[in-house]
């Protein structure tokens, strides 16, 4: 069995258990497999077991792996993670499912007019800046409810939020501000926890849990 597979059970093992922990019988997160930097060979055997769910960070890159492989796997759904430049909109629209960087006005209305053109039915998520880092990409928490009730004039079919806490400090007060907020606005989905915090996550609620590191091992070039 190939290693990304092996480690794939071993995670939803681990998720499995701390489900039971924390006593939600309904409750069903789905991992994406962040397969940004890794090729073909590692991809191919958690397809081939029937994965659904991967992230990729940048458009060029999904587009050379995953045209021919969503023709290939086709109930696959690929997630946007990365930060999306506008100039990308047109690529990033035809080929993912998933876009879990919505983090401006702009781009909110440039996603818009390209769905809408294209006829495509896109899943978004608002990424939200919880840390208010500079070098980060988000909308500010206290900007959140205007920019959804922009974001549903226009249309666009936001189903929850997403962030990524500050390096080196505690994600569990990030996780549960996301979940209030992710709440408030009445949104299902909500995506957080990585390789390194997922079963913080979990406790939170998170339905969408993007593993790289965890499944796929450490990158040779890390960008």
């Amino acid at each position: 069995m190939h290693h990304t597979l092996i480690n794939l059970i071993e995670i939803e093992n681990k998720i499995k258990s701390k489900i039971n922990e924390l006593s939600l019988s309904e409750y069903n997160p789905k991992i994406i497999a962040v397969s940004k930097t890794f090729s073909e060979p590692d991809i191919l055997p958690l397809l081939e077991n029937g994965h659904l769910d991967f992230g990729e960070n940048k458009v060029q890159e999904a587009q050379k792996k995953w045209i021919n492989l969503k023709n290939k796997f086709k109930n696959v759904n690929l997630h946007m993670l990365g930060r999306l430049q506008t100039n990308k909109i047109k690529y990033a629209v035809e080929l993912f499912n998933y876009i879990h960087s919505l983090d401006s006005q702009k781009l909110a209305y440039k996603l818009a007019d390209e769905i809408h053109k294209k006829n495509k039915k896109i899943k978004i998520f608002i990424q939200v800046n919880l840390g208010k880092e500079k070098q980060k990409s988000g909308i500010d928490a206290a900007d959140l409810e205007s920019f959804y009730k922009n974001c549903l004039l226009l249309k666009l079919d936001v189903i929850g939020t997403m962030c990524i806490p500050p390096d080196n400090t505690d994600p569990k007060p990030f996780f549960k501000e996301l979940l209030n907020l992710n709440n408030s606005l009445g949104l299902k989905e909500i995506s957080m926890g990585m390789s390194n915090d997922y079963l913080k996550a979990l406790e939170c609620q998170s339905t969408f849990l993007r593993i790289g590191t965890g499944i796929f091992g450490e990158r040779a070039n890390k960008f």
